[in-house]
C-alpha cells in the first residue's frame, strides 16, 4: 500500500495549483509525500477540453515531483454531497491513508469550491467510521481519519488560521499553473473565449494575495489555510 504524508482533494484540475502548489513543492522538498485526487475532470470549463485538461494535470505534477496524481470522474458542476459521492472520496482517503487532508476554500466565487470542501470535511470524518464499508480491487478498505483537513485560500478573501511561507517555491508554483495553457494566459489560446482566470493580469491577483499574506509573517510570499479544527503548536517559538 502507498501511503502519502499529504493528499490534495480538489475539484477541479488547476485548483491545487493555485492554491496550495507552494506548500506541495515545500513539503515534497521536506521529503514528504504528497498526491492530489481531482474530483472532476473540469469539463465544464469555458476552455479547453476534459482530455486536454488531463494532460496539463499529467505536465504539472511532474513539475511539482508528486507521488501520484489521479482523478475521481465525478461530473463537475453536478457532483454532490451525497452519500454515493461521499464514499468515493472515503475510498480515496483509505486508499492512501494521509496523515494531512487538503481541499478547497469554505465558500468562494465558483459555486463547486464550498460544495467540494463539504463533500471531503464529510467525508474525511466518515472516513473514520469502521461500519462504513469501502473496497479496492475487492478487498475491503480499513477505517482512516486523517489527522487534520486544511482548506486553501481561493479567490473570496477568508481570513486564514496558518501562513505557509514558499517565497523559495514560488517560481515553480507559477510554472505549475502555467502548465494549464488552456486555463490561463497563453498567447496559443487567444481563439478561445476569454476568461477572468485567462487574462494576462490573474496571475498578478495570484501574486498580490501571495504576497499580502507573505508581509504578515515578514516574507515575500506565502500560501494561508483555514481550519474547523483548533491548531497548536509544540511552543511559542514556533510562531512566526
Amino acid at each position: 500500500m502507498l501511503k502519502l504524508d499529504i493528499l490534495v482533494l480538489s475539484v477541479h484540475p488547476d485548483d491545487a495549483e493555485l492554491g496550495c502548489s507552494g506548500t506541495i513543492l515545500k513539503h515534497i522538498a521536506l521529503g514528504k509525500k504528497v498526491g492530489i485526487v481531482d474530483l472532476t475532470r473540469g469539463e465544464l470549463g469555458t476552455r479547453g477540453s476534459a482530455e486536454i485538461r488531463e494532460q496539463e494535470a499529467a505536465a504539472s505534477a511532474k513539475i511539482l515531483g508528486l507521488t501520484l496524481r489521479e482523478n475521481l470522474g465525478l461530473p463537475d458542476g453536478f457532483f454532490e454531497n451525497s452519500r454515493e459521492h461521499q464514499l468515493e472520496v472515503i475510498a480515496a482517503i483509505r486508499k492512501y491513508q494521509p496523515a494531512i487532508v487538503i481541499t478547497n476554500a469554505y465558500h468562494d466565487r465558483h459555486p463547486d469550491h464550498g460544495r467540494a470542501n463539504e463533500l471531503v470535511e464529510a467525508a474525511a470524518f466518515l472516513s473514520g467510521l469502521r461500519k462504513i464499508e469501502t473496497f479496492a480491487d475487492g478487498v475491503a478498505q480499513e477505517a482512516w481519519r486523517p489527522d487534520h483537513v486544511l482548506h486553501f485560500i481561493q479567490d473570496n478573501y477568508i481570513k486564514p488560521d496558518i501562513l505557509i511561507d514558499v517565497t523559495d517555491y514560488w517560481d515553480k508554483k507559477i510554472e505549475s499553473i502555467y502548465a494549464f495553457g488552456s486555463q490561463f494566459y497563453n498567447p496559443d489560446w487567444q481563439g478561445e473565449p476569454q476568461t477572468y482566470i485567462s487574462s494576462p493580469e490573474f496571475i498578478n491577483v495570484v501574486a498580490a494575495r501571495a504576497s499580502e499574506f507573505g508581509k504578515s509573517i515578514k516574507v515575500k510570499y506565502a500560501e494561508g489555510f483555514t481550519s474547523r479544527k483548533i491548531l497548536g503548536v509544540d511552543s511559542l517559538f514556533s510562531l512566526k
